[in-house]
């Protein structure tokens, strides 16, 4: 987030007015490794230290504890659960290689870790790492399969009646939702994918945008549409922030909560991706913040994904502060406006004016709000574009509260490069360092202090 060297004022409240897409104002959103050998039981000491789990903020666990009914306790140990999980997972995946079929996190406190693999001979290395394992038909990379070939179609089938389509991992299938079975039929029907595991969920509700620099402050795009911050990122000496694709597109100009000039879109992607950044002039100063429950702080120290059943909070500038539990990832919608691929569908509540703002697990990014269901008043459902694609794709460096500052190295998808701060690793990628080669864990973007020896939840040494 971005925030004035003097910021003055009580912030006003923002009157709500206008219809889906940005809030209107009136005028006056893996690599696969090779199967290894099973890995050593437990998770490398560390892992919650290193994603600052240990260490939660007090807006952050007093939300947890709001939204998900925890006490104190319970949140606290919930946030360490899922850091350690997130490693024995990662363990696994490259352990099991093709033969992984997901993992997600279940119980109150995340205590529960379940693994799926196609093959009952992986039960003993999964128990091993202290999860419950679950032998299923298909592998992960199956079902994304299914996904893709959904997604390729969906520009040219009638998706305003099958708005919703995912990877469902404790399922061990892919779900279209639609507005009736005849819909989702057709869908699948045009994908050719009949008889690959895929279930139709029937619900009449259409997920719509929800547009309406400390990560979930306002900002304004060409003063008629309000959107909310997301994270800081640099881009070399510019500093700026990312948001949602569908906030703006590059070129339009931006002011800031309090209307003062703030900066320019510079890139934008919609649909396909909701993503965007915005570059700031030199009175707006990037930081690792996030404004949590009752404008409290709450400071990003990495962009490690959190796992399906993981709990994540939100920052918009019309809700605030809200939490829930991450539902599922490799979601696709399709919107009136189009349709984006790879969300992550989630029980936080939004509303119009919140699209654009930061989802943190723990201490880490995961995404800026793209669209959803329901409201704050009734609940709903959120699908947020996950970050580390946009710190990708547009070559950002996500500002951290270790401020150590990073150029951006230039993506390399090949099998095994030389490890460097500022790229954006997935899970089963291989690198070099020191000598010695490693193979990423979780999905992150490399900070200056996360190199690979010093961090083995990130990754494991082959």
């Amino acid at each position: 987030m971005v925030g004035r060297h003097a910021p003055g004022g009580h912030r006003a409240a923002l009157a709500a007015v206008g219809t889906l897409g940005a809030l209107v104002i009136a005028a006056s959103g893996p690599a696969t490794a090779a199967a290894g050998p099973p890995p050593a039981p437990g998770a490398p000491p560390g892992a919650a230290r290193t994603l600052g789990a240990d260490r939660p903020s007090a807006p952050l666990l007093r939300a947890l504890q709001r939204d998900l009914g925890l006490t104190p306790a319970q949140a606290a140990r919930r946030l360490v659960n899922e850091a350690e999980a997130g490693t024995r997972a990662g363990l696994l995946r490259n352990a099991l290689g093709e033969r992984f079929a997901g993992a997600w996190l279940r119980g109150t406190t995340s205590a529960e870790l379940h693994v799926a693999t196609t093959d009952t001979a992986d039960v003993a290395a999964i128990e091993a790492q202290g999860a419950t394992a679950t032998v299923v038909e298909r592998p992960l990379s199956e079902l994304r399969a299914v996904r893709e070939k959904l997604d390729a179609v969906a520009d040219d089938a009638a998706t305003d009646r099958t708005p919703v389509w995912y990877v469902d991992v404790p399922g061990n299938r892919v779900v279209v939702q639609a507005a009736d079975r005849a819909a989702a039929n057709a869908f699948v029907k045009a994908a050719g994918v009949q008889g690959s595991g895929v279930a139709v969920r029937v619900s009449a509700q259409r997920p719509r945008l929800m547009a309406d620099l400390v990560g979930g402050d306002a900002y304004y795009i060409d003063d008629t549409a309000r959107c909310s911050i997301g994270f800081s990122v640099t881009k070399g000496e510019q500093q700026g922030f990312v948001s949602a694709g569908h906030c703006g597109k590059a070129g339009a100009k931006t002011t800031g909560y309090d209307k003062a000039a703030q900066g320019t879109f510079q890139a934008s992607t919609f649909p396909g991706k909701d993503m965007s950044w915005v570059g700031v002039n030199a009175e707006w100063t990037a930081t690792a913040d996030v404004k949590g429950e009752d404008g409290k702080k709450v400071q990003v120290g990495g962009s490690v994904e959190a796992l399906v059943g993981a709990s994540v909070c939100r920052s918009g500038s019309t809700t605030g502060w809200r939490c829930g539990t991450i539902e599922q990832h490799d979601a696709s919608v399709s919107y009136a406006e189009g349709t984006v691929n790879g969300l992550t569908q989630t029980t936080v509540c939004a509303e119009r004016g919140d699209s654009g703002g930061p989802y943190v697990s723990g201490a880490q990014a995961q995404g800026v709000t793209s669209g959803g269901l329901g409201d704050c008043t009734t609940g709903g459902t959120t699908f947020f574009q996950p970050v580390n694609p946009i710190l990708s794709d547009f070559g950002l460096m996500l500002k951290t509260a270790s401020g150590t500052a990073q150029v951006p190295a230039a993506q390399d998808n090949s099998a095994a490069g030389a490890w460097a701060a500022g790229r954006v690793y997935e899970a089963g990628a291989t690198v070099v360092h020191a000598g010695v080669r490693y193979q990423c864990l979780q999905p992150h973007q490399a900070q200056g202090g996360w190199s690979p020896e010093g961090t083995p939840a990130l990754w494991q040494r082959v």
